[in-house]
C-alpha cells in the first residue's frame, strides 16, 4: 500500500501534492511537509479524486471556507445542486460538502464531485442511513455495523476527500448530556441519528468503538477524517457544556491514535456560542487535540437572526479564524428556515469569506494584507476598475456602482463634488503649487 500523506511527511519526503498546495498558499514546500509531519496541517485530498485539486489546511495557512449543499426530502432537484456548486466555487469556496439527503443521492454527490475541482466532503452516515430505509427496508436503528461501513466505503470509491464522522458521539457523552441538561439537545444529524441507533440497539457507537476498522479504510484512500462534533452546542446557551467537552476529549484521543497509524485529522467546532466564549473554544480544542486543524461550523453569536445568519455566522467565524481556527464552514441567510437558494449559497460564501481574510490580516498570514493594500490605493484614485479587481465579490460591486449612476466628477454618489479624496488631491496641489 502506498503512503499517506502524512506517512511521507514524516519520512522527510516531498509529494507532487504538498507542492501544490505550497504554491498556492505562497509558502515553502518544506513548511507545508513540516506542517503535515506534526499534525498542524492537513492536505485533504481522496487518491480516487482525479479531477479535484490538494487542499491544505492547517496553522500559518489562509483560512479556507467550506460551502455546504445538497438536496432534502423536500426538493432532490439535481440541476439546481448542481449550480449551487458552481456558484459556491465561482465565489471563493474551497471546499463543497455534499450534505444531501433527498433523491438519488449517488448520483448527485457523483455530479458534484464532476462538477469542480474543489475539495469535497461528506457524511457517510447519512448514506447508511438511506440505503438501509430504501434499499434494505429496514429503520435506521435497525442499521448494522457493515452498513455503515458500507456507506463510507462507497464515499471513499467515489473520491470524497475529507468524510464527517461522529466518533465522539458515545453512551458516556450522552449521559453526561442528560445529568446537565440541555435546552436543544442534539442539533447534528449524523449525531442525532448515532444517539437513536445507541440507544434501540443498547450498544456503544460502532464508529467509536471499530475506530481501527474506519482508520483502515480511510488510509487506503489517504481520506482526511473530519470528527465531527456531535454534540455541537445549538443555541447560546448550551455552548461550552460538560457534552461539548467530554465529546472534544475523546476527539483528543483520537486524533493520536488516527495520526499515529499515518491518518490526518481535523476536528470539527461548535456551532453556536456566546462571543466571549469563542477564543476559549478554540485554545481547548488546539490544546485537547495536539495542534490539528479546527473546521469550525459558524460559529453563531445570536440565535435570534433567522434571516440574516450569515451575518452571525460571520462575526463569529472572523473571532474564531483570528483565534487559531482554520477552516470555516459558511452559514447562509437561510438557516434554521429552510433549504438554501442559490443566491442564499452565495452569500453565505462571501460572508465567510470576509470573515476569514479579516481574521487572517489578524493572523499574519503571508500575502493577506496585500489586496486591502492594493484597494486603498485604487480608492485614492478614484479607480474603480481597480476597486472592482480587489473586491471579495466584484460582480456586486460593479453592479452597485453603475446603478448609482456614474457622474462626471467621478466620485460615487455619496459625497459627489464634496468627495474627500477630491477635496485632499485639491488641498494637496494647491500646496504644491504654493512650494514651488
Amino acid at each position: 500500500m502506498a503512503m499517506t500523506q502524512l506517512e511521507y511527511a514524516r519520512n522527510g519526503i516531498i509529494t507532487d501534492k504538498m507542492k501544490e498546495a505550497a504554491l498556492a498558499e505562497g509558502v515553502s514546500p518544506e513548511f507545508i511537509r513540516a506542517g503535515i509531519a506534526d499534525g498542524t496541517i492537513i492536505i485533504c485530498h481522496n487518491n480516487k479524486h482525479h479531477n479535484g485539486r490538494p487542499l491544505a489546511v492547517g496553522t500559518g495557512l489562509r483560512t479556507k471556507v467550506n460551502a455546504n449543499i445538497g438536496t432534502s426530502a423536500d426538493d432532490t432537484d439535481i440541476t439546481k445542486e448542481l449550480e449551487k456548486a458552481r456558484v459556491a466555487v465561482h465565489h471563493g469556496a474551497d471546499a463543497i460538502m455534499d450534505l444531501s439527503t433527498g433523491g438519488p443521492v449517488d448520483e448527485i454527490r457523483r455530479a458534484i464531485i464532476a462538477e469542480t475541482n474543489a475539495c469535497i466532503g461528506s457524511v457517510p452516515l447519512y448514506q447508511a442511513a438511506l440505503d438501509a430505509v430504501r434499499t434494505k427496508k429496514k429503520a435506521i436503528v435497525d442499521m448494522t455495523v457493515d452498513d455503515i461501513f458500507e456507506g463510507i466505503i462507497k464515499h471513499a470509491e467515489d473520491g470524497v476527500d475529507f468524510i464527517t464522522v461522529h466518533c465522539g458521539v458515545t453512551r458516556a457523552t450522552v449521559e453526561r448530556m442528560k445529568n446537565e441538561g440541555r435546552i436543544m439537545d442534539v442539533v447534528s444529524r449524523g449525531g442525532a441519528f448515532t444517539v437513536e441507533w445507541m440507544t434501540y440497539n443498547n450498544a456503544e457507537n460502532p464508529l467509536f468503538e471499530h475506530f481501527d476498522r474506519l482508520l483502515d479504510i480511510v488510509k487506503a484512500y489517504d481520506m482526511t477524517l473530519s470528527l465531527g462534533d456531535g454534540f455541537r452546542p445549538g443555541c447560546l446557551a448550551d455552548a461550552t457544556d460538560r457534552a461539548q467537552i467530554h465529546e472534544l476529549i475523546l476527539l483528543g484521543e483520537l486524533t493520536q491514535r488516527a495520526q499515529d497509524v499515518g491518518v490526518q485529522v481535523m476536528i470539527e467546532g461548535p456551532g453556536h456560542v456566546p462571543l466571549n466564549q469563542i477564543e476559549a473554544n478554540i485554545l481547548l480544542q488546539k490544546r485537547l487535540c495536539h495542534g490539528a486543524p479546527f473546521y469550525v461550523l459558524g460559529p453563531l453569536v445570536t440565535d435570534i437572526a433567522p434571516g440574516y445568519d450569515h451575518i452571525t455566522c460571520a462575526i463569529g467565524g472572523a473571532i474564531a479564524a483570528a483565534a487559531g481556527a482554520d477552516f470555516l464552514c459558511y452559514v447562509t441567510p437561510s438557516e434554521h428556515l429552510r433549504l438554501p437558494s442559490v443566491e442564499d449559497v452565495r452569500e453565505g460564501v462571501i460572508a465567510s469569506r470576509i470573515a476569514a481574510h479579516a481574521a487572517d490580516i489578524a493572523k499574519g498570514v503571508k500575502g493577506a494584507m496585500a489586496k486591502d493594500i492594493a484597494m486603498a490605493k485604487c480608492r485614492k484614485k478614484l479607480d474603480w476598475e481597480g476597486q472592482f479587481e480587489q473586491a471579495l465579490d466584484p460582480e456586486k460591486a460593479r453592479r452597485m456602482r453603475a446603478e448609482s449612476g456614474v457622474a462626471e466628477h467621478g466620485a460615487c454618489t455619496m459625497c459627489g463634488e464634496f468627495c474627500a479624496y477630491k477635496v485632499m488631491d485639491d488641498a494637496m496641489e494647491k500646496q504644491r503649487t504654493a512650494t514651488r
